[in-house]
């Protein structure tokens, strides 16, 4: 369940050349084609479980409501973080996991999780009564894969896919903004540009959710995608804050110098704050219901794999 920080222009995820930079400055649109951010996250698997935010509760609770059972399928597991939520829920939960590193990991932890990107994933014919994915979609073709969660789903299954966003107040936004500057202006996730101006997170974000609802529609087999909105807020002192940092997307590209460099940045930044400070959470799920009778979408991807035990 990968993302970005609030960083340069905070956020996570990419995008298409000719579309508006988001929060990372790539292209939403090309997210799925940015292989290196996406596998980056699996550089520290301990650190990534360890420090991520969880989902709000009534998050995993509403989907399992909306669902017609208890069997879940979670895209880009990672770690398993929000399939142990779901699992805690009352949910059957089978990941699956491109990293080896993560997936190995989300095992450990009780997750059952098989190596694939979600598009070369064989099913071997299990249907499922959610397709989930936490923080992970933009790494998958948002129209391929909702064919494909189509085609596991059972007849008004629902796919469920969400994203969490964090803003610090405005002026320690801007304040880490700064240190992302002069530390890394040249990351791969750093916003376009030289401007130094932080978007509003929900907006960075945008492109993410207008994405998924936009190839859940191309996927002809679902109702209209609609928006569920969860907020909530935390405290962070300045260790667990430099935990963090480095299991957000690309950090484990930056070389090591320039890394210290960053969280010494930021650290001193949160020092001036007086060691901690508070910050904002949305979570938004774009999902839908899977139709009764199901449309051919147009460009939808490959066909299923032939069954088989996947490997």
């Amino acid at each position: 369940m990968p993302t970005l920080p609030p960083g340069p222009a905070p956020a996570p995820e990419p995008q298409r050349p000719g579309a508006p930079a988001g929060a990372t400055g790539i292209d939403p649109r090309q997210a799925h084609q940015a292989r290196s951010v996406a596998e980056s996250f699996g550089a520290d698997p301990e650190r990534y479980d360890r420090t991520r935010p969880r989902y709000p509760g009534a998050l995993a609770e509403r989907v399992i409501a909306a669902s017609p059972g208890p069997e879940i399928l979670d895209v880009g597991t990672g770690t398993g973080i929000a399939a142990r939520q779901f699992q805690a829920a009352g949910a059957r939960v089978l990941g699956v996991e491109p990293d080896h590193r993560m997936a190995d990991f989300a095992r450990r932890a009780g997750v059952p999780t098989e190596v694939a990107t979600f598009e070369d994933w064989d099913s071997a014919g299990r249907q499922f009564d959610a397709v989930i994915a936490g923080q992970a979609w933009h790494w998958v073709d948002p129209v391929a894969g909702a064919a494909k969660a189509a085609r596991v789903l059972r007849p008004g299954g629902r796919i469920a896919l969400f994203w969490y966003v964090f803003q610090p107040p405005p002026e320690l936004a801007q304040a880490f903004a700064d240190v992302y500057h002069r530390a890394v202006p040249d990351a791969p996730f750093a916003p376009a540009g030289t401007s130094r101006r932080i978007l509003p997170t929900l907006e960075a974000y945008s492109a993410f959710f207008t994405r998924a609802a936009d190839g859940i529609g191309q996927a002809g087999a679902f109702g209209a995608a609609e928006q569920w909105r969860f907020d909530w807020d935390r405290s962070y002192t300045r260790d667990e804050w430099l935990d963090q940092v480095p299991s957000f997307g690309g950090h484990s590209l930056i070389p090591p110098a320039r890394r210290a460099e960053l969280l010494a940045g930021l650290g001193a930044v949160i020092d001036a704050a007086g060691g901690t400070f508070r910050t904002y959470f949305t979570a938004v799920a774009v999902t839908a219901a899977r139709s009764a009778a199901m449309a051919p979408a147009a460009g939808a991807g490959r066909p299923p794999g032939a069954p088989g035990r996947p490997g």
